[in-house]
């Protein structure tokens, strides 16, 4: 999306510069297509499933249903996280897959609220592997510090073994001592990096 809006004038905002990327990126836009589908419908399967077992759930009160679901969000952000930190090691299609339903299950979430709440996790989840950095403009980058440029690290040599945590808060890395913190900063030839920024385990990570 950010690529069909801005085209080149997004470079500034790349967290790695296009050579690398055409460099590292050996898959096909054919086979991400053909992965992305099959993914989705792995997960209209498990989602289709658990709303059967499920059974449907309705609440009487307008007020009191945007309370409930402000708290069935939050509960399952935390389930999801804690699912996806625990699991991050064998992580997979399945087990990711799972944990969704795992998160929509802990608090009696809605089939209506449930889609509402999944489409927040694409959404950051896709954000979360953007390579742009935007917390001046992207609601999500600046709401949560777990971001694109938090996950950049973790995919970088020195990072490989910090910043699990994903995709809402940075928590469970801090929990048990696998928070890296970051800075970013401009890049020589135009645009943006994240790096590491302190030591492990040390620090909130942020821009500095």
């Amino acid at each position: 999306m950010y690529m069909a809006l801005g085209g080149r004038s997004m470079d500034r905002f790349r967290l790695h510069s296009r050579e690398e990327e055409e460099a590292k990126n050996l898959v096909s836009k054919l086979d991400v297509v053909k992965t992305v589908l099959f993914q989705q419908l792995v997960q209209a399967a498990v989602a289709a499933t658990t709303l059967t077992l499920a059974g449907e759930r309705r609440t009487t009160s307008t007020a009191a249903s945007y309370l409930t679901v402000a708290v069935q969000f939050a509960v399952a952000m935390v389930v999801l996280d804690g699912w996806q930190y625990a699991w991050h090691p064998v992580e997979g299609l399945l087990l990711d897959t799972v944990g969704g339903a795992v998160a929509f299950l802990a608090y009696g979430m809605s089939p209506r609220a449930s889609v509402v709440f999944f489409s927040l996790c694409a959404a950051k989840g896709v954000d979360d592997h953007c390579g742009l950095w935007l917390p001046a403009a992207n609601p999500l980058q600046r709401a949560f510090r777990n971001n694109t440029a938090y996950h950049d690290v973790h995919h970088q040599r020195r990072g490989g073994r910090y910043n699990y945590s994903q995709p809402f808060f940075v928590t469970w890395d801090k929990v048990f001592g696998t928070h890296m913190p970051f800075v970013v900063e401009a890049r020589p030839g135009g645009g943006l990096q994240a790096r590491p920024a302190a030591t492990p385990g040390a620090g909130a990570g942020g821009p500095k």
